[in-house]
């Protein structure tokens, strides 16, 4: 496991960006993973270890979360920087093809790009997400993505995100401390922040009504994974059966006693994951 970072310009300049790169570095397979709204790239450690053996696994941190830089103006946590930023990724990398993982927000990026003429991405694994975005769930998501927290201990931090991610699924005691030491920061008083902005929030305040993105699925051509929790509210049940209905390529597997979203660091979900990447044909 080795962490880098790299300059990627938006609109206000340059910000810097950071990932975490796991196999060989000369291993032209190459897959992405990219995490869900306010997580970041070490969600991921359990999957890209499983998967060493067959690809060079880089996990970036978007602008906002993890080591990646806080953006002065929130109005450009969106999409457009993120799909920039990924790009510029990709070429940083000197890459040219790639398969991408992308857990919710992760995912959508993940469309946008699928979605895009002469598109570098050529296997999509859709992470309990897909084109429409029910309101309530924005809304649940939206009410604690801004708070900025403080705890007197990392036990307090993992309480609390045991609390608000508690769709991940039955995760073990060790898997939520790893996830919340990666997920907070110290502050100069030495108490536990979350590791985002809150500022993210910002995009959230425009939101009145479902997000529909079914024209960026229909413009989707390479085949697609999608994994969902049963018990999800942000993917539903009648969003499965009409991405079946029309689209890309697809196959889903569902998770029983999982919300949003699928931890992937269950070995099971890991092997549904390893297994179509090496059998679905590019």
């Amino acid at each position: 496991m080795r962490q880098h970072d790299y300059l990627s310009l938006g609109p206000a300049g340059f910000h810097r960006v950071a990932y975490t790169e796991w196999g060989e570095r000369d291993n032209p397979e190459v897959l992405v993973c990219v995490h869900g709204l306010t997580r970041n790239g070490r969600d991921f450690d359990a999957l890209a270890t499983a998967l060493t053996d067959r690809y060079r696994v880089i996990c970036p941190d978007i602008i906002g979360r993890g080591r990646s830089d806080w953006l002065a103006d929130k109005a450009q946590y969106d999409y457009a920087n993120y799909t920039s930023d990924m790009a510029t990724l990709l070429a940083h990398l000197d890459v040219r093809r790639v398969d991408w993982l992308g857990t919710s927000m992760g995912g959508i990026i993940g469309l946008l790009l699928a979605a895009t003429p002469n598109t570098p991405l050529r296997r999509l694994v859709l992470n309990d997400i897909g084109p429409h975005l029910p309101l309530a769930a924005l809304e649940r998501i939206g009410g604690y993505v801004g708070l900025d927290l403080a705890f007197d201990s990392l036990a307090e931090a993992t309480t609390y995100l045991r609390t608000i991610q508690a769709g991940w699924g039955a995760l073990s005691d060790a898997q939520w401390q790893q996830l919340a030491e990666h997920g907070t920061r110290r502050d100069a008083d030495g108490r536990w922040r979350l590791r985002h902005d809150p500022g993210i929030a910002a995009a959230f305040a425009s939101i009145s009504a479902d997000v529909e993105l079914w024209p960026l699925w229909h413009a989707v051509k390479c085949p697609v994974l999608l994994l969902r929790g049963q018990d999800s509210d942000v993917l539903l049940a009648g969003t499965v059966v009409r991405m079946q209905a029309a689209g890309p390529p697809l196959t889903v597997v569902e998770w029983p006693g999982v919300g949003h979203a699928p931890a992937l660091m269950d070995p099971r979900q890991i092997d549904a994951v390893a297994a179509w990447l090496a059998t679905t044909a590019a």
